[in-house]
């Protein structure tokens, strides 16, 4: 099974999941960070970073990570170049797919997101500043 046949079974159980906190967004954040490439449009690689960065350290739940996204979304569409490290994390998506469904793989989930963040810290200052100017300017208004 590819990595991305291996996400679209994670996305089904993230889906379907029944807590409020909306998971779904941190596996499309940490897959999308971790399988980056020069192809991949540079929002993309922005806003899964940010999301890894308002998940793990400011707390936030899949749904607060969204709706941070939908105000992100209305300032500046020009960031700053991210460089993509060679290495992007020792949890991969079949790392989580191998833990059975429920609190377990849920924790492999949070685990997963804040492996592929340390991965990126070289960019994390960078991430942090974009992520909280786009949401202060918004918070200004």
């Amino acid at each position: 099974m590819t990595s991305q046949e291996q996400y679209n079974e994670l996305a089904y159980y993230t889906l379907s999941h029944k807590s409020p906190d909306f998971i779904h967004q941190n596996i499309v954040d940490a897959f999308t960070a971790q399988v980056a490439d020069e192809k991949t449009k540079p929002i993309a690689i922005i806003y899964a970073l940010a999301g890894l960065y308002l998940t793990i350290i400011k707390n936030y739940t899949g749904r607060e990570v969204q709706l941070a996204h939908i105000t992100m979304s209305k300032g500046s569409k020009i960031f700053d170049k991210i460089i993509l490290p060679e290495s992007r994390g020792s949890i991969r998506v079949e790392d989580v797919l191998a833990i059975a469904p429920g609190s377990e793989r849920d924790q492999m989930i949070h685990q997963w997101c804040i492996s592929v963040w340390k991965a990126y810290s070289s960019e994390q200052e960078k991430v942090i500043r974009m992520t909280n100017n786009l949401l202060q300017k918004e918070n200004d208004h």
